[in-house]
């Protein structure tokens, strides 16, 4: 059987790659229409995130939604993604706190 392999390549890691390797026939085979009728949502997708209110400068959100056009991911993914990735690699931000002249 031939399989089609696809890679995915982040320029910002290690060299390691994610490979998802599906049978041809599922390559090929796509349908035009798919009927989600009876489909229903995942009872696990509540456990993967948890939903949060948070205060992000008008610039920062300029940032992201700017990255978001290009990408056409959402920015709110997008912003999820950056501070997975901090957590991942377990940056800190460098902060210096200076004395106020009163």
């Amino acid at each position: 059987m031939r399989r089609a392999t696809f890679v995915i390549e982040d320029p910002g890691t290690s060299g390691v790659e994610d490979q998802f390797i599906l049978p041809r026939h599922e390559r090929d085979e796509m349908r035009k229409e798919y009927d989600f009728s009876k489909a229903r949502k995942n009872p696990y997708a509540r456990r993967l995130k948890k939903q949060i209110t948070l205060r992000i400068d008008k610039p920062t959100i300029a940032y992201f939604r700017s990255l978001s056009e290009g990408s056409g991911m959402p920015y709110q993914t997008l912003i999820n993604l950056y501070l997975r990735d901090c957590a991942v690699h377990r940056r800190k931000l460098s902060m210096e706190w200076r004395a106020s002249a009163r």
